[in-house]
C-alpha cells in the first residue's frame, strides 16, 4: 500500500484516529492529582571494630591492614542489618521515645542502604521534612548505639560507627513516570486510533474510488464527482 493510500485512509477516518487519544487525555486531566511532595535524606557512616585489649601488641600482624578489612566487613553487615525488620522496630521505638509515632513497616519502606568499601550510605525518603529529620536522627542513633545485637562476633561489644556528615535533606523531583504519564496515554490512544482506522478501512463495505473496482477486475465507464463546480 502506497503512502498516498494511507493518507486517504487517515483523511477518511480522522475522527476515529483522534477519538481514543482525546478520550485518554480527557480522562487523564479529569482524574489528575498532583503527586505528593516527597523528601529524601542521605547519611554516610564509617565503622570499625572496637579496640581489643586482650591480644598483646606483639602478636598482631600488620594491624592497620586488619582494621581496614574489618571495617569493610562491619559496614557490609550494617548495610544488611539496616534493611531488617528488627532495625526498623528499633528506629520506631527511638522515635516513639521522642514523641514521634511511626510504624516499623513504614520505616522499612523508607530505608535504602548501600556501601562502598568502608563507607555506609543510608538513603531515606519521606513525605514530611520535619519527620524525615527526626527519622534520620533516629537511624543514626540506632546505628551507633544498638548495633551490638547485629554482631555476635564482637562478643557483645558494639562496633564503632561514626557519622561522616549531617543528613542532607531536600525535595525529590517527580518521577519520570509521573512526568510522562499523560504523553504516554495520549500516544497509546493515538496508536489505538490508527489501528481502529485501519480495521474500519479493511471492513468498510462501501466502494469509494474507481481503483477499488479496477482491482477486482471491473471496468469503470463513468464516475460521479464528489463535488460539483
Amino acid at each position: 500500500m502506497e503512502l498516498r493510500q494511507y493518507w486517504k485512509i487517515a483523511l477518511r477516518w480522522w475522527w476515529l484516529i483522534l477519538l481514543p487519544p482525546l478520550v485518554a487525555a480527557t480522562y487523564s486531566l479529569a482524574t489528575y492529582r498532583p503527586p505528593a511532595t516527597a523528601y529524601s535524606a542521605s547519611l554516610r557512616f564509617t565503622a570499625s571494630q572496637p579496640e581489643s585489649r586482650d591480644v598483646p601488641a606483639e602478636r598482631l600482624y600488620d594491624p592497620n591492614y586488619y582494621r581496614w578489612l574489618t571495617s569493610e566487613y562491619i559496614v557490609s553487615g550494617l548495610k544488611d542489618w539496616a534493611r531488617t525488620g528488627a532495625f526498623a522496630e528499633a528506629v520506631s521505638a527511638e522515635l516513639a521515645a521522642h514523641g514521634v509515632s511511626v510504624p516499623a513497616g513504614e520505616i522499612s519502606g523508607a530505608i535504602v542502604t548501600d556501601n562502598a568499601r568502608s563507607i555506609l550510605v543510608v538513603y531515606l525518603s519521606w513525605g514530611n521534612p520535619d519527620q524525615l529529620t527526626a527519622l534520620a536522627e533516629a537511624v543514626s542513633k540506632v546505628l551507633q548505639e544498638q548495633n551490638a545485637a547485629a554482631f555476635p562476633q564482637l562478643g557483645g561489644q558494639a562496633a564503632v560507627v561514626v557519622p561522616l556528615d549531617k543528613p542532607a535533606i531536600g525535595p525529590v523531583p517527580p518521577s519520570l513516570r509521573a512526568r510522562l504519564d499523560l504523553p504516554l496515554k495520549v500516544g497509546l490512544g493515538l496508536v489505538a486510533g490508527i489501528a481502529l482506522a485501519l480495521i474500519a478501512h479493511y471492513f468498510d463495505p462501501l466502494v469509494r474510488e474507481r481503483e477499488e473496482l479496477e482491482q477486482i477486475g471491473l471496468k469503470v465507464i463513468a464516475e460521479i464527482p464528489r463535488w460539483k463546480k
